[in-house]
């Protein structure tokens, strides 16, 4: 299952939920404000991401700046503590699956979160079809 960490007034988040949504992808959207995200979301993250916290937490976020934490001195287990109490230090949203993670809303990398049976259709599909653009497979 797709899981997304959004925040309700964040733009690229309604975007990214739009898109998984207009193409029938299922998907779990926690809300990082609402007291739902747990320390295995955010070490599934920190797990998936190539680049460690620099991925995932926002180094612009005023939680970030007003901090004096050396982040890259936390232990994991007191980073996810950190995270929990302050979330607005995560960069949004946060789209995580069983083998990837993208941050924020990339129009060609979200394509990457499209089930490969429904890729395989994709390819197979065309304008020559007579139902195009109203195929199931047309994205």
């Amino acid at each position: 299952m797709i899981k997304i960490l959004v925040s309700p007034s964040c733009a690229s988040c309604r975007k990214v939920r739009k898109w998984f949504e207009e193409n029938q992808i299922p998907y779990e959207a926690v809300n990082i404000f609402s007291g739902t995200l747990t320390p295995d979301d955010i070490k599934e993250a920190i797990t998936k991401s190539e680049n460690g916290t620099d991925d995932i937490i926002s180094r612009r976020s005023k939680v970030f700046q007003d901090s004096t934490i050396d982040f890259d001195d936390l232990t994991v287990s007191e980073l996810i503590d950190f995270v929990i109490k302050n979330p607005s230090v995560l960069k949004r949203p946060i789209i995580i699956d069983d083998h990837r993670l993208q941050v924020g809303y990339n129009a060609e990398e979200i394509r990457t979160f499209i089930p490969r049976a429904k890729r395989i259709a994709l390819k197979a599909c065309s304008e020559e079809c007579p139902k195009w653009p109203n195929c199931d497979h047309h994205i």
